[in-house]
């Protein structure tokens, strides 16, 4: 990648990752457990970054609750240049936010938004991908987000419809599509032209924060003031007066189905198909799949488990965490069971969807030792 090009990836982890209750919990979320081997997923989503940026130009956008668990495993990461919001107000308020601290900086800084969360196989490609991005956001007001070429009719996914190619390999973007129901997802996958939206977008600084300003005009003045006071004694106080005022709503919602509407010839939003084993782990049954797909993860009727030995009899196609016990599956098959100190889940695969409706339901019961 040209040394002329300011990358600065932005790694969104405020979420609460409530479908991977009981390990998940406010203070400990999906972002900052290891799932999926040894380092955490917010761990080795900045270890697959360092390649292309320096640890001072790395953002985190989190919350306070996290923080402290953020900081103690990113010690690659300024503290400073951990963010954390006041309150949720979802993807594009957190983007918009890093937009103008860093634009701020340097207008013409490439950004790069990340989820915490997600697993990605094949690095090398990924770096590919994400270095032919950048420098087509770096080229001009240019929009780029990375397409998952779908493997299978998933409902859990948001899709983007892709028109034309262009002569570097980019495919102008027609429209997105959040998730939908299994006879279009059918359709999606049977047309040939629509990718799973990944979550991960490229634009400059400029491009992004005057996003902002186009679709969010009541937003992006409140995010300037915010950004105005970075750095200064008055910024945490600022911060949490403003931001709560910020819309809730998705940087999808926000930005891109609007700029999409304006026509794939106009909308200056382009999609760079990419395969490089990427998994948004959005469910226990989806870490089931992305683990019974890793060499020695399961036995050979399907089970996984992770505790301190197990024995299947007759049983097919569980997940099982409990790392301090022996487990024994006699006769069952497609659960899910997840032990923790204080909790114990039991589900099948095809409901796992639902353990956020528990947190949910503990919330209302007072039960906030659990959550």
């Amino acid at each position: 990648m040209s040394k002329a090009i300011d990358f600065r990836p932005i790694i969104l982890a405020g979420g609460s990752g409530t479908r991977f209750w009981p390990r998940s919990r406010r203070a400990r979320a999906k972002q900052v457990l290891a799932l999926d081997g040894e380092r955490t997923m917010i761990q080795r989503t900045v270890d697959r970054l360092a390649p292309l940026a320096k640890r001072e130009e790395i953002w985190v956008i989190t919350n306070d609750l996290l923080s402290p668990a953020i900081c103690g495993q990113l010690d690659v990461v300024p503290d400073e240049q951990v963010v954390c919001e006041p309150a949720a107000r979802n993807t594009a308020p957190a983007a918009g936010l890093a937009a103008f601290l860093v634009e701020r900086i340097n207008p013409d800084a490439v950004l790069g938004i990340f989820p915490a969360d997600h697993v990605i196989t094949d690095e090398a490609a990924f770096l590919s991908v994400l270095e032919h991005g950048i420098k087509i956001a770096a080229a001009a007001e240019n929009i780029v987000v990375l397409g998952v070429t779908p493997t299978r009719p998933e409902t859990g996914y948001g899709y983007i419809e892709t028109g034309s190619a262009l002569d570097d390999g980019s495919l102008r973007v027609r429209r997105f599509t959040e998730k939908p129901n299994r006879e279009r997802a059918e359709a999606f996958v049977a047309a040939g032209n629509y990718h799973w939206n990944s979550g991960i977008f490229v634009w400059s600084a400029r491009t992004l924060a005057n996003a902002i300003r186009e679709h969010l005009s009541e937003t992006a003045p409140i995010l300037e003031e915010i950004a105005a006071a970075y750095g200064t004694p008055e910024f945490r106080k600022v911060f949490e007066k403003l931001y709560p005022r910020c819309e809730n709503i998705s940087v999808d919602y926000a930005v891109l189905e609007p700029r999409s509407a304006k026509g794939e010839h106009h909308s200056s939003l382009y999609c760079l198909p990419a395969n490089f084993g990427w998994n948004d782990l959005g469910s226990w049954a989806a870490l089931y799949e992305h683990q019974l797909e890793q060499a020695n993860m399961a036995d050979k009727y399907e089970n996984v488990t992770e505790s301190a030995g197990s024995m299947p009899l007759d049983a097919h196609g569980n997940y099982v965490y409990s790392p301090r016990k022996f487990v024994a599956l006699v006769g069952v098959e497609d659960l899910v069971v997840v032990e923790t100190d204080d909790a114990i889940l039991i589900t099948t695969r095809h409901h796992s969807q639902d353990v956020g409706k528990i947190v949910k339901q503990l919330a209302t019961n007072g039960r906030e030792e659990l959550i």
